[in-house]
């Protein structure tokens, strides 16, 4: 097993995990909604203004990806990775 097949069998099980997450919820369109917009939201803020608290985050395809289908957490996870 490569690191890359690791790599994609992760992603698919967290991305598994909140779509059973968004499904349980009771309003799920808004819940999906709030969760993208706050996610993109927090990215592009520290894209835009990481520089002057030393984190630097990049808009990439797995960034922009990650942010939207996670939210914040995944966010606040990259800036701790950042910081590593």
């Amino acid at each position: 097993m490569t690191a890359d097949q690791i790599f994609k069998g992760v992603c698919a099980a967290v991305i598994f995990v909140m779509l059973i997450y968004y499904i349980r919820r009771e309003r799920k369109l808004r819940s999906i909604l709030f969760g993208a917009l706050t996610g993109a939201a927090a990215l592009f803020i520290l894209n835009k203004y990481g520089g002057y608290i030393g984190v630097e985050i990049p808009l990439n395809v797995f960034n922009l990806a990650g942010s939207t289908i996670l939210g914040v957490p995944f966010v606040i996870c990259l800036v701790i990775l950042r910081q590593l």
